[in-house]
């Protein structure tokens, strides 16, 4: 039984047990993000926060005893070149655990741990967003655009009627012209008509008076 110890043996010796965690320390690290068991992710946040803190005074000591915890030179030289610059701001929680599904097979809890600073998603700044609130602005605009548009094109529909009434009045006017030229001309070409159609006087004799 445990009672209520806080050291998680991970159901290994210490020897393998310190071996697990550098290494799983170094890929941390190295790619800023790593996917394990939650029983294991819970042990490296306790493994991995103190040498973070430490890096955050570039001395010789503290490299060495980095080193001495994490036993790669590369993972070190990463963690006090570009993970400190980072962090230096931070007083602690530099990790975050996330759980994921469980996994297939034994069906054991994963997690995945992080570096909280190296997340692009949540570090994006959010004042270059502009903040707009849905309060029916658009909507009102909208409604207020559509009553221009209409008149705009009942002054086009009113300005084409005008255009087009002008011909036809004109049409009409020389409708009447013709009308007129008409009416006048029948009476005189009935007069015409009418001289031709009597017959000539007969001719006067010379002794006729």
């Amino acid at each position: 039984m445990r009672h209520g110890k806080k050291t998680n043996h991970l159901s290994r010796k210490t020897a393998h047990r310190s071996a697990l965690l550098s290494n799983m320390a170094c890929s941390l690290i190295e790619h800023k993000r790593i996917n394990t068991t939650l029983a294991k992710a819970k042990a490296l946040r306790k493994y991995v926060e103190p040498l973070i803190t430490k890096s955050k005074q570039d001395t010789t000591h503290n490299r060495r005893v980095v080193f001495r915890y994490l036993k790669n030179k590369d993972a070190s030289s990463v963690l006090f070149r570009d993970v400190a610059p980072k962090i230096n701001d931070r007083p602690g929680g530099y990790t975050r655990i996330i759980k994921l599904n469980n996994r297939l097979g034994d069906n054991a809890e994963m997690a995945m741990i992080e570096l909280v600073d190296f997340n692009d998603l949540l570090t994006k700044d959010q004042s270059k967003k502009k903040k707009t609130r849905r309060r029916g602005g658009k909507k009102a605009s909208a409604v207020a655009s559509k009553p221009i548009e209409t008149n705009e094109v009942i002054e086009d529909a009113e300005i084409i009627e005008e255009s087009a009434e002008v011909p036809v009045k004109e049409e009409k006017s020389s409708e009447q012209d013709i009308k007129m030229d008409a009416s006048k001309a029948e009476p005189e070409s009935s007069e015409d008509i009418n001289d031709d159609d009597k017959p000539a006087p007969p001719p006067k004799e010379e002794g006729e008076k």
